[in-house]
C-alpha cells in the first residue's frame, strides 16, 4: 500500500502523534488559500507522489508571502518530478500539500515499509536525520532500526 505524506501524517495524528497543521491544494490559488487558512509566515509547499527523496529533486518549497507561494505551487504542479527512487520517468505531481513550516532543531527519519518476503510491516527509524536516510543506511548501517511488527498485534 503506497500512501502519500499528508495521509500518513492524518493517520499519526489520529494516535496523538504532533504534527504541523496543513492542506492539500489542486492549484496555485488553492494553495495560497490553504496557507491563509493555516497562518503563519512561512509554509512548506510539497509535492505529494509516492517516492522519497522528493526535497533533494526540487519537489519542496520553503515560502514566505502569498506570491512565493503562488509560484511554487504553480511551477510544481504539472510537472514531471525525477527523483532517485522515481527512476528517469518519474511522477507526475497533480497534488500538493501546504504546511506550516516550522525550524528544525534535530530531525529524525522514521517508516513504515512492507517487507513481502517476511510478510511483514517493518518499522525503519533512525536518529540520525531524514533527507539523507540512503547515504546513512550506506555509511552508518547500525544507527538505523529496523522492527518487524506483527501485523496480528
Amino acid at each position: 500500500m503506497d500512501i502519500h505524506e499528508y495521509q500518513a501524517k492524518e493517520l499519526l495524528s489520529k494516535f496523538g502523534v504532533p504534527i504541523p497543521r496543513g492542506g492539500l491544494a489542486y492549484s496555485p490559488e488553492q494553495a495560497t488559500y490553504r496557507a491563509n487558512e493555516i497562518g503563519g509566515g512561512k509554509w512548506a509547499v510539497k509535492a505529494q507522489i509516492h517516492s522519497g527523496a522528493r526535497g533533494k529533486a526540487g519537489g519542496i518549497k520553503l515560502c514566505r508571502t502569498d506570491h512565493e507561494l503562488w509560484e511554487a505551487a504553480d511551477t510544481l504542479l504539472g510537472k514531471r518530478l525525477v527523483t532517485v527512487q522515481t527512476g528517469a520517468q518519474g511522477k507526475i505531481v497533480s497534488r500538493l500539500y501546504i504546511e506550516e513550516a516550522t525550524d528544525i532543531d534535530r530531525e529524525f527519519y522514521l517508516s513504515f515499509v512492507m517487507d513481502r518476503a517476511a510478510e511483514r510491516i517493518v518499522v525503519v527509524a533512525s536518529a540520525a536525520g531524514g533527507m539523507d536516510i540512503e547515504e546513512i543506511s550506506h555509511n552508518e548501517p547500525d544507527s538505523i532500526l529496523r522492527v518487524a511488527v506483527d501485523p496480528a498485534v
